[in-house]
């Protein structure tokens, strides 16, 4: 049971509606979508409806126009994170509803910090009820805005803001002090932004609950100047002023660390009611100091203490409510993961410290694993991160340990990791890293992901990299990734002639020194797969000389079944394919197979394969260029070396359908041929009958076994075997019946 559960019937509604926006809607003059018709929706299923729209990707100038119906769509917590909007479709779209918060992160496509807050002022409403507002990420661009005409209009219009996220944007002190004006002003985020002075921050020290100002690199206040500020906040419970340790050398940053040095080390009367203080990155902090800090406040529940190199102080073993970042065990570090998502500088530290915490972990931790995806889902182009997640994943599914996870969790984890092959396609430990975590049996079999893309990523790395361990994996990988794609996906993939080259290739380097491994192994199960009812394929390994290069493996490789039984199937791949059987129409590798054939002491597997090229070949005369003579031989001994095959318990071959099958049982086929064809689909049904019993009633080969019963020159061993078949059809059918009448619903 997956522990995430199904997706709700809203979310599944909610997608839906996304697919299928463009027939839902139709187009103004302007290029915006409008709903043709809708009810008035439940108001959290319209913010709920956009915010899927942001998620899937598809929330945009176009999109985005459906929400200028007010009266059925009315917003209130909207999110457009990341989304490409210009100023123009935002004030259309989102400033006339009565919104409560705004997330616009990250947002592209021209809007800027200034654009929303004029949009978002214009609308009387809106000033007194917004009271979250994130423009992290933006440029707030006030100058722009005034240039083109417009009125420059300041946060502090937006008389109802409570929470202010400007991190990592212009922010400078003039608009702070514009912000400061806010008379309900709780929590502010000013990281990464250019703020010089932080005295403006006096003006709401009775309202302001929360500050956060990581990696404030232009601060130009003394230490006793910030305690001082500090010391007049009365109302602050919450202090982040952390450190981008990697980006600060030894002279940067040190007011800052005599800062937090003397904070920790003054009088407990600065900050007397902290809940939280963050001073990860910070240096130059003694444990004396955190210990005195935290006994002298008791409502401390958080402290944030990555890379300052005093995590692992052992009075935090009797503070069991506080909770700590930091790199001492696995909970501070999860908690890293957990409070830094946005941070890369922490995110990176925090994954270092996992990686060697999860090195030789047996137990499965899918909370942990599913922190490492979003921090990669946070940072796709961070290699730093990726680097380190790409190995932490493989710690943490490697062995069993991927059974025991929720296979949504696994599915979004291998999204993910192709997702990192695809960025940093020349980074080799990267692409080492994804490749491990990929070579899975179980992640391979049973995990819902883009199989055509992971193989298509696998095979473009495998034509630049030559290490044999590695080379090992890729080839499994792909010999697996093959075998599951669709019709449709192998037919696209079976299309591209590199590939063919490029396994073609490993089996030539292997034959060349007559190695048996894996490798051989994966490779030849690959082409097999591969040319398996695709013509494309077959005519691409015959243009890339792979006939001379098999039937070079089949005489080196004569005491070698497992080498046989992938050669002889590839083979008869390509026998199935009738522009293609000329190609085969060689008296030397004939004559080899049909020894074969003949040879009682030979693994029945390989005479089984052998037996199906030749069967395919002599169903033909026309078509037989060769000695008549040996068509007689091959017909012959086709019948004979069969009646003496023991029953394989082993699953041996699988097919995606009967089509190849149907030549071969008409009734005018000589016996040799037909008995071939039906002592193989005996062989399937019987060790997967319910799979093979349906298929050969959805393509009509039933109707072909019963004929062939019926008629009266067919041979009495083709018949046995036919009834034998339509037997298991039927029992098939039978107990099928029975159990949909059982679980049926009742009519009363």
């Amino acid at each position: 049971m997956d522990a995430e559960g199904p997706p709700t019937l809203c979310d599944l509604c909610l997608a839906q509606v996304c697919q299928s926006l463009s027939s839902l809607c139709s187009m103004r003059a302007d290029g915006s979508m409008s709903l043709i018709w809708a009810p008035v929706f439940p108001q959290e299923t319209a913010d709920q409806l956009l915010n899927h729209m942001a998620a899937k990707e598809i929330l945009n100038d176009t999109t985005v126009g459906i929400f200028r119906s007010c009266k059925e769509l009315r917003l209130r917590r909207a999110s457009i994170q990341s989304c490409p909007l210009s100023a123009e479709a935002f004030r259309l779209a989102l400033c006339p509803h009565r919104l409560l918060e705004l997330d616009a992160s990250w947002v592209s496509g021209g809007l800027t910090g200034a654009d929303i807050v004029s949009g978002l002022a214009s609308n009387p409403e809106c000033r007194s009820s917004l009271q979250r507002l994130s423009l992290n990420g933006l440029r707030l661009d006030w100058e722009s805005l005034e240039a083109n005409g417009g009125i420059h209009v300041g946060f502090s219009s937006l008389r109802g803001l409570r929470m202010l996220n400007l991190a990592n944007t212009d922010l400078n002190d003039a608009a702070l002090e514009d912000i400061c004006n806010l008379p309900h002003l709780e929590t502010l985020d000013i990281s990464c932004s250019a703020i010089s002075k932080l005295t403006a921050l006096l003006e709401c020290k009775n309202t302001l609950r929360s500050l956060i100002a990581h990696r404030q690199r232009h601060l130009d206040m003394s230490p006793a100047q910030l305690l001082f500020l500090f010391s007049q906040l009365h109302a602050l419970k919450h202090l982040d002023f952390s450190e981008d340790h990697f980006s600060v050398d030894d002279s940067d940053g040190r007011d800052g660390d005599e800062t937090v040095r003397q904070l920790l080390e003054g009088s407990p009367q600065v900050l007397p009611s902290l809940v939280s203080l963050d001073i990860s990155g910070r240096k130059r902090i003694s444990e004396a100091a955190i210990r005195s800090f935290v006994e002298s406040r008791s409502g401390l529940v958080f402290l944030g203490l990555l890379a300052t190199g005093v995590s692992s102080c052992d009075f935090f073993s009797t503070q069991k409510s506080l909770k700590v970042t930091g790199e001492a065990d696995e909970n501070q570090v999860c908690e890293a993961l957990r409070r830094y998502r946005d941070r890369e500088c922490f995110i990176r530290e925090a994954l270092v410290h996992l990686y060697s915490l999860t090195t030789d972990t047996d137990k499965p931790q899918p909370d942990v694993l599913k922190l490492v995806v979003s921090g990669m889902q946070r940072h796709p182009t961070s290699l730093h991160i990726h680097l380190v997640a790409t190995a932490c994943v493989f710690n943490l599914t490697t062995q069993d340990l991927a059974q025991a996870m929720p296979i949504s969790l696994l599915s979004s984890t291998v999204t993910q990791l192709l997702n990192t092959m695809k960025n940093f396609p020349n980074h080799q430990q990267v692409q080492k890293n994804c490749l491990l975590a990929l070579c899975s049996d179980y992640i391979l079999q049973e995990v819902p992901f883009d199989k055509y893309l992971a193989a298509m990523l696998v095979i473009n790395w495998l034509s630049s990299h030559e290490d044999p361990t590695l080379q090992r994996m890729a080839v499994a990988v792909i010999s697996i990734l093959v075998a599951k794609l669709s019709t449709e996906e192998m037919a696209q993939f079976s299309k591209d002639i590199f590939i063919m080259k490029q396994l073609l290739a490993i089996v030539q380097q292997k034959a060349m020194v007559g190695v048996v491994d894996s490798t051989l192994k994966f490779a030849l199960s690959a082409l097999w797969n591969l040319t398996d009812e695709m013509p494309v394929a077959a005519r691409n390994f015959i243009e890339c000389r792979g006939l001379e290069l098999y039937e070079e493996v089949l005489e080196s490789y004569y005491t070698e079944p497992s080498i046989q039984q992938k050669v002889l199937g590839l083979l008869n791949n390509i026998a199935e394919v009738e522009e293609l059987q000329a190609d085969l129409m060689e008296e030397d590798i004939l004559e080899h197979i049909l020894s074969l054939l003949q040879d009682s002491q030979v693994d029945v597997g390989v005479r089984y394969f052998a037996g199906g090229i030749l069967a395919h070949l002599a169903s033909r005369p026309d078509a037989w260029t060769l000695e008549n003579e040996l068509r007689s031989t091959v017909l012959k001994q086709l019948h004979d070396s069969i009646m003496t095959w023991t029953h394989l318990e082993r699953e041996m071959v699988s097919y995606r359908s009967f089509h190849p099958f149907c030549p071969l049982l008409q009734t005018c086929q000589p016996a040799g041929v037909q008995l071939w064809a039906v002592w193989a689909i005996h062989l399937v049904c019987t060790q997967n009958t319910s799979h093979y019993s349906s298929m050969l009633e959805k393509e009509g080969l039933t109707e072909l076994l019963k004929a062939l019963a019926a008629h009266p020159s067919t041979h009495s061993d083709i018949k046995g075997l036919s009834d034998s078949v339509l037997s298991m059809v039927e029992q098939h059918q039978i107990h099928a019946g029975a159990f949909n009448n059982q679980t049926a619903p009742q009519r009363s």
